[in-house]
């Protein structure tokens, strides 16, 4: 069941925040995360953030803005299940046009947004930590 994030779940979202942005970004040094785990678990609190839960476990998230996914984590054990195609076609069926940005060396994420048909509108680098970043934009 996909439902808005309660503030109770605060900590648990963030802890599969940390932890699959660790794992799917091996390229990044892990203290850019952690150093950036307070304001960002700030951000969480003004954003709107879709859970996905079964038995009363999260099994990931998908955190917007407006049109912009900041991102859809889904805790490790259940990657590979659909949980992320899931959050995903929850928020397209709500929104016209979704952006985002995606590190280039993160295939497996790029892989998932192209066959979600996201195309590629802009090369870039991330100025925190001068990684290859593309911006990808899906429309209804």
């Amino acid at each position: 069941m996909i439902e808005k994030l309660e503030l109770k779940d605060l900590d648990e979202i963030m802890d599969i925040w940390l932890k699959t942005n660790i794992s799917a970004h091996s390229f990044i040094d892990s203290n850019y995360w952690k150093s950036n785990f307070d304001m960002v678990k700030k951000m969480m609190q003004e954003s709107e953030i879709y859970v996905y839960k079964e038995n009363n476990e999260i099994y990931g998230f998908v955190g917007l803005m407006n049109d912009y996914i900041a991102g859809i984590f889904v805790s490790e054990r259940y990657q590979s299940y659909g949980v992320g195609k899931k959050l995903l076609d929850y928020i397209k069926s709500r929104k016209n046009v979704l952006t985002l940005s995606v590190y280039k060396n993160n295939k497996r994420a790029v892989k998932f947004y192209t066959r979600e048909k996201f195309t590629v509108v802009k090369e870039g680098i991330d100025d925190s930590n001068d990684e290859k970043e593309l911006t990808m934009e899906w429309k209804k």
